[in-house]
């Protein structure tokens, strides 16, 4: 498995001390949880040492490790987007707004908008790409089904000639 590039603490807390003649303590404390830290830091429980908190922009494992006002999604510090709306964290498809369901997207269950008519459907019957990257079912209304004539340019056509339609009766 691929690992994330980091900073290991000690570097990090390095970096921190030059110009200061000694390092606060927060930066050499050893850690189990985040409030042996103080504020401004966090514990990387990985080493055990408290860290200064991240920005957006920078590497995390879990949100206490970004400043306010943003979360760790897909392994950086992202800004925070508001429960129900398309990008948002969810569990279920409840905790998403309308028109949307709650899938994975890069390995994160999030909320996404369910597919429009004529947008493609196919899902595989499992694998991989199934597991990290899903895709809404079509919205109300319309079902996903196989076109009848195959588009010229369709390079895969098991893929390509899946989209959503309005059910014939």
């Amino acid at each position: 498995m691929l690992n994330m590039p980091h900073n290991p603490p000690k570097e990090g807390a390095k970096v921190l001390r030059e110009g200061s003649p000694e390092p606060p303590r927060a930066l050499t404390a050893v850690c189990e949880h985040d409030r042996a830290c103080g504020r401004g830091f966090s514990c990387d429980r990985h080493f055990g040492l408290c860290v200064p908190l991240r920005g957006e922009g920078h590497y995390c494992r879990r949100d206490a490790q970004c400043v306010r006002g943003l979360s760790c999604m897909f392994g950086k510090c992202h800004r925070s987007v508001p429960n129900g709306r398309e990008g948002a964290r969810c569990k279920v498809d409840r905790d998403c707004g309308a028109s949307m369901c709650c899938a994975r997207h890069h390995g994160e269950q999030v909320c996404k908008r369910r597919l429009l008519h004529g947008e493609s459907c196919y899902v595989p019957d499992g694998g991989l790409a199934f597991s990290i990257n899903q895709i809404c079912p079509c919205d109300e209304g319309l079902l996903c089904r196989k076109n009848s004539r195959p588009r010229e340019r369709d390079f895969i056509p098991a893929r390509a000639s899946w989209t959503c339609q309005v059910p014939k009766v």
